[in-house]
């Protein structure tokens, strides 16, 4: 299985940082990186990922849908960790085999942008018990990861 997550104009170096970290713990293979996210090397990316953005492989692109187009061509099943009206509970993924999957987790503050959900294969949430909507975006992405 081909497991890839692609980070799309993410604030936080910590936050990158713990999602290379995540990475390594859950088997994922590359991060993409796209918009305005910060690129290794970086002392806070490093300081979080534990070295992990050294061996975990990663590319850059400013544009997330030339990334997706090219992921698309390439055979992955592509899902958005979004709170949509049409989002399914993220322990689906359980039922489904797919051999390439792709995680699309956004923005700290604005989530994953319309563009990116509207071509995605299915858009997946961690369902919230009390009343925050969400959760961090690198313990979002771990969470999901290890479920793949």
């Amino acid at each position: 299985m081909s497991k890839i997550i692609l980070l799309d104009s993410l604030r936080s170096l910590q936050n990158v940082g713990a999602i290379f970290r995540n990475c390594d713990g859950a088997g994922f293979e590359k991060v993409i990186l796209t918009g305005y996210t910060p690129t290794p090397p970086r002392n806070d990316i490093a300081k979080t990922a534990l070295g992990a953005h050294t061996w975990i492989d990663w590319e850059y692109y400013k544009d997330p849908l030339e990334a997706i187009t090219d992921l698309k061509w390439q055979g992955y099943q592509i899902y958005c960790v979004e709170l949509t009206n049409d989002a399914v509970e993220y322990t689906t993924l359980f039922e489904e085999k797919n051999d390439k999957i792709c995680l699309i987790l956004g923005n700290e503050v604005d989530g994953v942008s319309q563009e990116l959900l509207d071509i995605s294969d299915k858009n997946i949430i961690i369902a919230m018990r009390w009343k925050k909507e969400s959760l961090n975006v690198s313990v979002a992405a771990g969470i999901v990861m290890y479920a793949v």
